[in-house]
């Protein structure tokens, strides 16, 4: 298998500092947490049904069990039973009703975790069942939404669409997916002095545990320290929904003032937790004669779950990338964020970007069936160029929509590929080649304009090594090892003597979470601008001590120089010169994103830093007497900017992408009428493995001068290489449409080998 060819010298990037203990299994994660004595172990005891009225439950068997200390309820909560953040509609505990199965009711605190979960066995309820709802339509039909609707509007779709020469309309599906981070969601908390509370815990947010534990246990927020080292995967999946289990856990150690830890396992999360939101949605697209959309319309129905969550901020997220890499004049795009029965859905990779760029993708593709051109004619006529208003109100600046596309076709030969993709499928019937485009356009801050800020602490020790604290949390993504990076290239001083610290709250307080592929530009900017004083203060040592202008005063390799020249003043000594002069080793930054704000009463701003770009090219083979397929080739050119860690940034393209080509055809999240969740094991749940990924990858970086927004101007790169994945999906129609010429397009993701089986015999 040809694997990795890229144009990037990745041995001199930077190594991931994590790799190390990773490979030999010492990397600390909160289940590795060494317990203390009298530790007590919980499980969550939860609904059985997906909506109804408790009418009784019975835990008098479950408390005489030797062994179970406690069974916590709603009623043992002194504050507010309420988690919910955007809006307050989620009890940390079922109360009278539940609506979603697997709803937290109770916790089992035991001596063991076995203990524990034999008490929940024995515990009796009695549920009067109500109506369940499940799909978006149904929630539609009855009016039952989170919030009120949102629209981006630009121009005038109705006066556009009748200059129209073609006008499509179709309606589209794209599943949900679930987090599978191989760290399940957990917690562990132990008692501190005073009525204090410590929680290590496996959190993106940990400011939003710590406050929503705060209001729960009546407490101020300064008895509350929450602290991350790291987390075995999160992927938005524990931005918002980390925090329950760890306010059951402190409630549990606030009554009975011990430490108390709560793993749940994978049937556990998978059951109770929220996944990428569902979308049934709709469009009409208009079109000139010479392909150019002329208006284009989409309502997104959202499948929120049965409480808010994250879903408006979702939401938000879909109209902002509805139109995708293209230049449309007329838009008018509305999403319902609709109330069911299911799990609370919540933030995953792309943040309802994805759902929207496979909207717009869907309406292109029927569009160019339907005239009888392919549609990468359509999606390169309507490319985004500089000073393009995007329907929110932004201007397109430094575009790279064009140089990527371009890039890619003349990189990868891509009339090549597509006369090879032709020339198979003459020669054979039995196979079918499919090959599609597949152009990203990504916008990197927080929509909520006011969460993006970051803070950084940062302490250089009187032998010259430094400490540094961000709220930045390592999950996988490097974004440590980026922290250090900076530090180092500031200094000039060696990777081995700059330690990146724990997330804490008391170190660092009021933080963002690490989401929105913002977490290194944020955390890193302030980092550079502490690093960045700390540098300055030395410098004005340095020209005291040598007797010279401080601008002629500069650090090189952990030496001082003056006038370009080397002194005898040691990176160390300058250290310890400072320390005796008393003056300060240590500084606090506090970043802010400039230029960036949203008016929500006009649907109006500019809410992005900057924008990625980058375009795929997808060549799949279907079986068409089996219905499966495999992906010969994935051909990339990515914008990263000026890449600070090659070797990282070419990982996250490749875990996004396979996480990407999962949601689009295999990850197949199922529940029952009645609310259950039938996906509910690895055995029913599949997700990409290597043979699922493409046999070649080839990903090469786009030249560019990179963005001052960005830390070091190198791009974020966690999102946006998940929409890449959405190519493959239109590979497969593709293929499927060479074989069956009396296919119609459908656009119901995913797209399973069973879909492909009954759409390649389909009359």
């Amino acid at each position: 298998m040809k694997k990795n060819k890229v144009d990037i010298d990745i041995k001199q990037s930077i190594k991931n500092i994590d790799a190390y203990t990773h490979v030999r299994g010492e990397s600390i994660y909160v289940d590795d947490v060494n317990v203390r004595e009298g530790t007590l172990f919980s499980v969550v005891f939860d609904s059985p049904k997906a909506h109804g009225k408790i009418k009784s439950i019975d835990y008098s068997k479950a408390e005489k069990l030797q062994g179970v200390e406690r069974i916590f309820t709603y009623k043992d909560i002194l504050g507010e039973n309420q988690i919910g953040g955007i809006l307050p509609d989620e009890p940390l505990f079922a109360e009278n009703e539940v609506h979603f199965w697997g709803q937290p009711i109770a916790l089992i605190v035991a001596e063991s975790e076995f203990i524990a979960r034999q008490a929940r066995r024995l515990i009796t309820i009695e549920i009067e069942e109500l109506a369940v709802i499940t799909t978006c339509k149904e929630a539609k039909e009855k009016d039952n939404f989170i919030n009120a609707p949102r629209s981006f509007n630009l121009g005038n779709t109705e006066k556009a669409f009748g200059d129209c020469d073609y006008i499509f309309e179709g309606e589209t599906f794209s599943n949900g997916q679930e987090h599978l981070y191989l760290e399940t969601q957990g917690a562990y908390t132990e008692p501190l002095e005073n009525g204090n509370i410590k929680i290590t815990t496996s959190t993106q947010g940990p400011t939003q545990v710590q406050k929503t534990v705060a209001k729960v246990l009546g407490l101020a927020m300064h008895k509350i320290e929450v602290d991350v080292t790291r987390l075995g995967g999160g992927f938005g999946g524990k931005e918002d929904q980390a925090t329950p289990w760890a306010v059951m856990a402190a409630l549990a150690t606030f009554h009975l003032n011990q430490s108390v830890k709560l793993i749940l396992n994978r049937h556990d999360d998978l059951r109770m937790t929220g996944k990428r939101h569902p979308y049934e949605s709709t469009y009409k697209i208009g079109l000139s004669k010479d392909l150019k959309i002329l208006a284009y319309e989409a309502e997104f129905l959202q499948n929120s779950g049965a409480a808010c969550d994250l879903s408006p901020a979702i939401a938000e997220r879909t109209l902002f990338h509805a139109t995708n890499s293209y230049f449309v004049k007329n838009v008018k795009t509305t999403v319902l964020s609709c109330k069911t029965n299911l799990p609370p859905n919540t933030a995953f990779r792309g943040f309802g970007g994805p759902q929207g760029m496979f909207v717009i993708e869907s309406a292109i593709a029927k569009a160019a069936n339907e005239i009888g051109v392919s549609a990468s004619e359509i999606q390169e006529v309507n490319l985004l160029k500089e000073n393009d208003e995007f329907s929110y109100g932004q201007t397109a600046t430094q575009v790279e929509a064009g140089n990527s596309w371009y890039s890619a076709k003349s990189s990868f030969n891509f009339d090549s590929l597509k006369q090879d993709v032709k020339d198979f499928n003459n020669s054979t019937s039995a196979f079918k080649k499919g090959i599609a485009l597949m152009p990203i356009t990504f916008g990197i801050s927080f929509t909520n304009t006011p969460m993006n800020h970051a803070r950084a602490l940062v302490h250089i020790y009187q032998d010259g090594s430094v400490g540094i604290s961000t709220a930045a949390v390592e999950m996988g993504q490097g974004v440590n090892t980026k922290m250090l990076q900076v530090a180092a290239q500031v200094f000039s001083i060696d990777n081995s003597k700059v330690k990146i610290e724990t997330t804490n709250t008391t170190r660092v307080a009021n933080t963002s979470p690490s989401a929105a592929s913002s977490t290194a530009d944020l955390n890193g900017k302030a980092v550079l601008k502490a690093c960045n004083a700390l540098l300055e203060r030395l410098k004005d040592v340095a020209s005291k001590e040598l007797n010279t202008n401080k601008k002629q005063i500069k650090i090189k390799d952990e030496i001082v120089y003056m006038n370009n020249e080397q002194t005898n003043l040691t990176w160390t000594e300058l250290i310890t010169i400072t320390m005796l002069k008393r003056i300060a080793l240590t500084e606090n930054a506090h970043y802010v994103t400039p230029i960036i704000q949203f008016d929500k009463t006009k649907e109006k701003g500019h809410p992005f830093a900057y924008h990625v770009y980058g375009t795929a090219i997808i060549t799949t083979t279907v079986d068409c007497t089996r219905g499966t397929y495999s992906f010969d080739s994935i051909k990339i050119v990515h914008d990263y900017g000026k890449s600070m860690s090659k070797g990282i940034d070419l990982g996250q393209v490749e875990g996004a992408l396979a996480q990407g080509i999962g949601w689009m055809t295999m990850e197949e999240i199922a529940y029952g009428k009645d609310g259950k969740l039938l996906s509910n094991a690895l055995s029913t749940y599949k997700v990409p493995d290597l043979f699922s990924i493409a046999k070649t990858i080839d990903v090469v970086p786009l030249e560019t001068e990179g963005n001052d927004m960005a830390i070091l101007k190198s791009k974020a790169v966690g999102e946006p290489p998940l929409m890449y994945g959405i190519g493959a999906y239109f590979a497969i129609q593709n293929a499927i449409k060479a074989f069956n010429p009396n296919y119609n397009f459908k656009f119901h993701a995913p797209m399973t080998p069973e879909k492909v089986l009954m759409s390649l015999y389909e009359k």
